[in-house]
């Protein structure tokens, strides 16, 4: 048994210093075994996270893959797309320019805006309006008949429908001031 407990003697002293050596070791070891089991736990967990999340990005990656011919056909068609919309791009500076000189050859200034536009328009409108019973006089005599003769007539027969309608408003106007005596 000495040779067992690494000891020189049998002496129960020696058995006694042996033992709680032994029971050191004993515990020294057990907190050893217990850190070391914690630390394999720790270590299971964090294996199966990781494996979870492989899991997971699988899964992902392949739903990418599976994703990825709808969106290279769709991303062909924005390429068809943008060289149409290059195209256009292109004609419409084309357009640009060509209204840009043709303003320009017709005298288009910066000056001529909205504004000036407008109130062009409202004193267009008022010349209208002033040359308008100007315009109806004119358009009267195209009434008129050719012949100097026919005109002549003509003008008397309006000038009897004045009279007449003169007569008939002061009618009216005796026969309101009479009812009202």
């Amino acid at each position: 048994m000495s040779n067992l407990l690494n000891i020189r003697d049998t002496e129960l002293s020696s058995f006694l210093v042996a033992i709680a050596d032994l029971s050191l070791r004993k515990t020294a070891v057990e907190e050893k075994r217990a850190k070391v089991q914690q630390e394999s736990k720790a270590l299971l967990d964090y294996t199966r996270k990781a494996i979870s999340r492989l899991t997971y990005l699988k899964r992902t990656f392949a739903q990418l893959e599976d994703d990825i011919s709808p969106c290279e056909a769709q991303m062909e068609n924005w390429k068809t797309n943008l060289a149409i919309m290059e195209s256009k791009e292109r004609q419409y500076f084309q357009q640009y320019s060509n209204y840009k000189a043709m303003l320009n050859r017709v005298g288009y200034t910066p000056e001529v805006s909205h504004g000036v536009l407008v109130e062009m328009a409202e004193h267009r409108k008022d010349l209208e309006n002033k040359t308008k019973p100007i315009l109806d006089t004119l358009r009267s005599y195209q009434d008129l008949p050719p012949d100097k003769a026919l005109a002549a007539l003509a003008i008397e027969e309006k000038k009897r429908q004045y009279t007449d309608a003169e007569k008939y408003l002061d009618d009216i106007l005796q026969s309101a001031l009479g009812s009202s005596d």
